[in-house]
Parts: C-alpha cells; structure tokens; sequence
C-alpha cells in the first residue's frame, strides 16, 4: 500500500492567526511508519518528498510516475534513505545490501527501481526517505553511521548535548541539493539548536524518534523569530519548516532526530542566527 499526501506551501502572515488544529494539520505529520505500507509526503517548500517505508512480509517499492510528470521515480531526483527500525535490506536496480539500523544510502537520479524489505517482518525495518529534485546523476553511496566521526556540540549546563552524525553532505558524498543527517541528544539533554537560526535559502524537514518513554513529547518551535509557534510532537512524527521559520526542539527527555535539508546550496553551515533576544 502507497499513500502520498500533498503539503502547499505558507507565507508567515498566512499562520499568524492560526489555530493549534490548523498549525499541526499544515506542518506535522503524524503517521509516517505502518507495517506493509509506504506513507509519503509532497511538500511544495522546494518540491520535497519525504516519509517511511515499512515494509513487512512483502518488499516495497515507491512507485511515482505520473504523479511527478516522468516515467520513474527517480528519473530527475536524488534520495536519501536512513533506516531507524529493525534490520533490512535495500536493493538499488538489482543489487541488494543489508541494512541495519542508523544505516543510511544515497541514491542518484536515474536510478529505476529501489526496493526495500525487511529481515524479519515481527521487527520490521523502518526506512526513513527524503527525495528531491536533482540536475546531475551522482555516484550511489551507502553511508554507516560507524563510518561518520559526529560533530560532538553543546554542553550539559545549557541542557543541549549532542552529536551530529552527517549521511549526506559534501564531507561524506556528492549530491545536487540534499542533505540528510542524524542527531543523537545525549542522556539529561533536551534542547537542539538554541539559540535557534533561519536559512531564507533552503527549507528543512525534521522526523523525531527514539523517544525515552512513551510520555516523552518534543516540543518543536516554529515561526519567524518574533512570531514563534510550537508543534507538540510524538515518536516517529515529522515537521515541515519552511525557510523562513525557525526551527528548534525542546523535549521531555532526550530523543533523536532526521533533518534533511533541500535549496539554493548545500553548504551546512550557511545559517542566519537568532540572537535569544529577538525570540518572541
């Protein structure tokens, strides 16, 4: 089963009234990992698509053709794939590679057909994937979070300790606009990214996971730096932040997170920082 919902897209003066129901329904994705199935998501912020493939007894296959004006999926886009569930597998036109979990896979355009299964339907894998259009046809890579040394940031004092773990970026591989990466909050941390930034030249879409507990929630600050909004998040739920918005969490406890970037470049460090006094 393949569902793909359509996101459009929001000036901030379009949220500046909007309700709690109208806010979530707009930028958070609620269901993103159903055994059997692969729940996507198009938004028009720099024509993304992102969401999960689980698959269970049977292999999954993104099928999207006429939905994008082409023949194939990834006829003219890229894709970056991170699994965070149980081990599986990932055949890229015929080739077939294991994946376990925190493995993730870059994936060029013109590739016809990507398939994905799972070792054991009981503890199925849970492909995390962030599609984006794409110019050039740049080399497949398969990407181990073993294989990345984290940027290693933040401190216990202001509760935001952390590594980041780059899969798609240009210290790891090649790519035309897509980055995708994993951060992993240490124990009594909470907080990612405060103070908060903007990059006007690239949106971001964020899926939060690993939760300590079932009553952990992550609460995931939007809007422009005076106008800020919040999004109350789940486990295995995903937020679209379009350019112009911030975009930082603060949790229950500590957690992880997916971010894959899209835009003008692919430079990770081209942010626009929020001094923690323009925060309204």
């Amino acid at each position: 089963m393949q569902e793909m919902e359509t996101r459009y897209t929001h000036s901030p003066v379009d949220i500046r009234h909007y309700s709690t129901e109208e806010l979530r329904r707009e930028f958070l994705v609620e269901k993103l990992f159903v055994p059997g199935a692969i729940r996507l998501t198009y938004t028009h912020n720099d024509r993304m698509i992102f969401g999960g493939v689980t698959p269970a007894d049977q292999a999954l296959e993104v099928i999207l053709a006429q939905e994008l004006g082409v023949d194939y999926f990834l006829e003219r886009r890229e894709l970056g794939v991170i699994n965070i569930g149980g081990p599986g597998f990932i055949e890229i036109d015929g080739q077939k590679e294991s994946m376990k979990k925190q493995d993730g896979y870059y994936i060029g355009k013109e590739t016809k057909h990507v398939v994905f299964s799972s070792e054991n339907p009981a503890d199925p894998a849970k492909f995390y994937i962030s599609c984006v259009p794409a110019h050039k046809k740049y080399p497949n890579v398969k990407i181990s979070i073993d294989q990345i040394k984290p940027m290693e940031t933040g401190e216990g004092q202001t509760l935001n300790e952390r590594k980041i773990y780059q899969y798609i970026h240009p210290n790891v591989c090649e790519s035309c606009q897509l980055q995708m990466g994993y951060t992993i909050l240490e124990p009594g941390s909470a907080w990612n990214t405060m103070p908060s930034h903007t990059h006007e030249r690239r949106m971001e879409a964020y899926v939060y996971f690993d939760y300590a507990s079932e009553d952990t929630r992550v609460f995931h600050m939007m809007g422009k730096p005076d106008e800020t909004k919040h999004l109350v998040v789940d486990n295995e739920q995903a937020v679209i932040s379009p350019s112009w918005s911030i975009h930082s969490g603060v949790g229950t406890s500590n957690y992880s997170f997916i971010w894959a970037m899209c835009g003008e470049n692919i430079t990770y460090t081209d942010m626009d920082m929020v001094a923690m006094n323009q925060l309204k």
